[in-house]
């Protein structure tokens, strides 16, 4: 009887010590442990720390982490709005909130999240132009974490940020880019360019106005300038003419071209030739009929003696007589 006993007291000590093995558990500060209880969930979960379970498989442990998970999202084929192809990668800021949703209401919250990122990815990214993904990466960032966490929420698993890596472009439109930003710089060079010399100018002819009215300061400007010039040690020295002195000279040639003042004397025009009678006038649109011939009149001289005029018709007529042709007074 002795060794019977001996016996079951060691196999109760053993099954005590295997219970005691099984029940007690240790969690860490950053982790959950879901408990089903004979297939059946219970609704709070333990940890952190040191608590008991019931052993002999009768109570089944989950561990959970806390902790916020940085997932990779692999790169993804996008064709933008404006039909431009990128492949662009994110990363997916997550943490676990419920523990229990965590593992009943998803098979792997990990995957699962990573895969919804990646649908929504291409799905927000083919709605933006290549400009918007290039310059508006908050904007796109915030939508993306907003569709992301209300797709996750159900699970337990909330997703802090959502991150776009990396957009990498195509070689031929990086090249085009990189054209259109070189343009865009020296266009911005040439406005400031031209903005520098208008401002300049004004300058200059508030300058101009001051010296018209004092030539010794244009004089003093002009000497100035030739000290400046000849202090870089050139060999020929240019001298600038002043403009007035060149429009004295043209002056000064238009007169003496005058014919009065010892230039060439001036030709006259020759007069118009007269035009064909058969010809039309110049600028008529109708022609001149011809001269129709006249009987030669008679010669209308007047003689002084008798002080008539032999053109007269109606105070003479001509006679042949020795009188050598004169006229007469009808009537004589």
């Amino acid at each position: 009887m002795g060794g019977v006993v001996i016996v079951i007291f060691l196999v109760l000590l053993i099954l005590v010590v295997v219970a005691l093995a099984t029940m007690v558990r240790v969690l860490q500060e950053y982790e959950r442990a879901v408990i089903f209880r004979v297939g059946n969930v219970l609704r709070a979960p333990k940890g952190p720390g040191l608590f008991l379970i019931l052993p002999f498989g009768i109570d089944r442990m989950r561990k959970v982490n806390l902790q916020t998970v940085a997932m990779n999202v692999p790169p993804q084929d996008v064709i933008t709005r404006d039909n431009v192809t990128l492949r662009v990668d994110a990363v997916v800021y997550s943490r676990v909130v419920d523990p229990v949703k965590a593992v009943v209401e998803i098979q792997n919250y990990l995957f699962a999240t990573s895969q919804a990122a990646q649908t929504n990815l291409r799905a927000i990214l083919g709605k933006k132009t290549l400009d918007e993904v290039l310059s508006a990466r908050e904007e796109i960032n915030a939508e993306l974490s907003a569709v992301i966490a209300g797709i996750t929420a159900p699970w337990g698993v909330r997703v802090t940020s959502v991150e776009i890596k990396d957009v990498d472009l195509p070689e031929e439109l990086q090249r085009a880019m990189a054209r259109e930003a070189e343009a865009s710089r020296d266009a911005k060079a040439l406005k400031i360019s031209a903005d520098a010399e208008l401002m300049a100018s004004h300058v200059l002819s508030e300058a101009a106005g001051v010296m018209s009215q004092n030539p010794s300061a244009l004089q003093l400007r002009f000497l100035q300038t030739v000290a400046e010039v000849a202090t870089e040690r050139n060999s020929t020295l240019v001298m600038p003419i002043p403009i007035e002195l060149l429009s004295f000279f043209g002056r000064f040639g238009e007169v003496g071209a005058l014919p009065g003042n010892g230039g060439p004397p001036a030709v006259p025009k020759p007069a118009p030739a007269a035009p064909h009678p058969m010809e039309p006038a110049q600028g008529s649109a109708t022609a001149q009929l011809p001269a129709v011939d006249t009987p030669p009149q008679p010669s209308r001289d007047i003689d002084p003696e008798l002080d008539t005029d032999p053109g007269d018709t109606l105070h003479g007529r001509r006679e042949s007589g020795d009188d050598g042709g004169r006229y007469r007074r009808r009537g004589d």
